[in-house]
Parts: C-alpha cells; sequence; structure tokens
C-alpha cells in the first residue's frame, strides 16, 4: 500500500480521484486550485476536485502556487511516496517533482509526444484526428516531455467533440493510472523517453478561434465545432446577429443535393438539418442558437427563420 497524493481540479480529474480513493492505498490529501468566482454573482466555486475530496474527507489544500516552502507546506505534511496529478492547472517545481521517492505521475489526454500542452482534446478535435488517448508519464521540468510508462488509444467517433472526448479519456486514463501504480509498487514498471518525432503543442483555444470562415472545407468547419463545443462555441453571423453552432457534420462536396452557391450561403433545411455552403462540400447544422434565445434543433430553428438564400458570416 502506497501513501498517495493527488493534485487535480477540473471534472476530467474525477475518475482517476475516485479509483484512487476506491484502491488499496492511501490517499494521503488532495491538492486543487483556489475557489473561483463563477456564475452571475460571481460567487466564489469550488473545484470539482475539491467537492469530491470534501465527501471523500481527505485533507486539502488549495495554495495559488506551489513556490514557496509555505505553499508547499501541506504536500510535505502529507509526505506521500507518489503525486498524480491531473489537470491540475500549476505548474510544480522542481523541489516538488522531487518530493516523493515514486516520484510524480501525469495523466495525459493525448498520445505524446502529440499534441503536449493546455488543450490536447481540443486540438485533436480540430486537426481531425481519429486516433486519440492516454499517456502515464512521470512528470518532468519540461513541458509533458517526461518518460512514458504507459498509453492507451481510443478510436473516436465521426461526429465527437470535446466534451464528449473528455468524458470518455478521463475512466480510460483512471484505469492505466492503477496499473502503472501497481507495477511500481511491485517495482517492475519501466518508463521509456518519448519519441523525438511526431511533436506538437496543444495552446489553449481562444475565443477568436471560435468565429466560422466559409471559405474553409466543410470538413474543417465540422472539426471547428466540434473543438468548440463546449467552449467557446462555433459562432458566425446571420443578418448581423450572433448565431452559435453547437452541432454540424460535413457533407462531401460532389454528395450534397443542394446545388453549388458561395461559401456562406443557407441551402435550405433539409432531413431536420440547416444546409450551408462551403468552401469546399457543405455543412449540415444540427443544433444552433440565436443570439439571447436557447439552443435549438434546426428543424426548430427553420420553423421560425426564413434563412434560406442567405449568407453567414
Amino acid at each position: 500500500m502506497l501513501r498517495i497524493a493527488f493534485a487535480g481540479t477540473p471534472e476530467f480529474a474525477l475518475p482517476a480521484l475516485e479509483a484512487l480513493a476506491a484502491s488499496a492505498h492511501r490517499l494521503v490529501g488532495v491538492l486543487t486550485q483556489p475557489d473561483r468566482p463563477a456564475g452571475r454573482g460571481r460567487a466564489l466555486h469550488a473545484s470539482p476536485v475539491k467537492q469530491r475530496a470534501l465527501q471523500l474527507a481527505v485533507p486539502i489544500a488549495q495554495p495559488p502556487r506551489l513556490a514557496t516552502d509555505e505553499q508547499q507546506a501541506a504536500l510535505r505534511h502529507w509526505a506521500p511516496e507518489l503525486l498524480v496529478v491531473v489537470a491540475y492547472g500549476l505548474i510544480l517545481p522542481p523541489e516538488v517533482l522531487a518530493l516523493p521517492r515514486l516520484g510524480c505521475l501525469n495523466i495525459h489526454a493525448s498520445l505524446l509526444p502529440r499534441w503536449r500542452g493546455a488543450a490536447p482534446i481540443q486540438r485533436a478535435i480540430l486537426a481531425g484526428d481519429r486516433i486519440c488517448g492516454v499517456s502515464i508519464m512521470q512528470l518532468d521540468a519540461g513541458l509533458d516531455t517526461g518518460p512514458l510508462y504507459a498509453q492507451a488509444c481510443y478510436a473516436v467517433p465521426e461526429e465527437m467533440n470535446s466534451a464528449e472526448l473528455h468524458a470518455a479519456l478521463a475512466p480510460l486514463g483512471a484505469a492505466e493510472l492503477l496499473n502503472v501504480i501497481t507495477a511500481l509498487e511491485r517495482g517492475s514498471a519501466r518508463a521509456s523517453a518519448q519519441a523525438h518525432t511526431g511533436v506538437s503543442y496543444a495552446a489553449k483555444l481562444e475565443k477568436r478561434e471560435a468565429r466560422i470562415d466559409w471559405t474553409q472545407t466543410a470538413t474543417q468547419i465540422a472539426c471547428q465545432v466540434r473543438a468548440c463545443n463546449p467552449w467557446p462555441v462555433a459562432e458566425t453571423l446571420l443578418q448581423g446577429v450572433q448565431l452559435r453552432v453547437w452541432r454540424a457534420r460535413s457533407i462531401a462536396a460532389g454528395t450534397a443535393t443542394p446545388p453549388p452557391a458561395p461559401p456562406g450561403t443557407v441551402l435550405g433545411p433539409q432531413d431536420e438539418q440547416l444546409l450551408v455552403a462551403c468552401g469546399s462540400g457543405v455543412l449540415a447544422i444540427q443544433e444552433l442558437q440565436s443570439a439571447g434565445r436557447r439552443r435549438v434543433a434546426a428543424r426548430e430553428f427553420t420553423h421560425g427563420h426564413a434563412a434560406a438564400g442567405l449568407r453567414l458570416g
């Protein structure tokens, strides 16, 4: 049985936390980011990891950073043999990395060295990756550059969005994590250096990346819609008013029923979808939202909007 501390913040980290809490190991403490203001009232809200740690009655620490002895005090007091890090959101300095005798394990939501960085899931979908996965890595001082203990692949369904891929990869990572911890405890775990080729970086998505450029292909725009769901949500303009696109799929050039039209032209409804011409192919919008309105299916939207023939963008 190992003494294990956990560092994580969002929902993606919860399956790993749950797996550790249910294991034979001793969960000695949880690090998570400080409570943040949220909602219209800007009241402070605890992270999903903190909320679950409170239910588990596990000691919690929320330092704004881990740079000083005072900020590291709780972790040192817990004296973990292993620190598990999942989407924590803070940089671990060298003295923290060296604190547990077995080091620090990280679950990263990509098949490293592809998509190192903060937004691997969104970037993978934006790039149209059909195979994704998780990596269990020994943390070092670099940006997701540490040696790998294990990886697990996941075939991404064609219309899966970022939120759905998050939900699929989180339990996959938790299962692989437990396997690695078992091997570490037995002394049989072996980490391998990451490949020097195939390296790519996953910067956080920015709000400006949500604006749809209708001159792109339908396939590219469909990937953008999926990558931006649930945030920042792909958007365009209809007669000067914001239109958010929550779900859509591409129809390849040459297979669409409507005739060609300039990019951004609304071709009209078909099969309970709203068809829009792109630089190549047609985007079939399935769910969308006008500014100040609720999300609706394309069929409901077309009942109240005579959009056929109008240009988006």
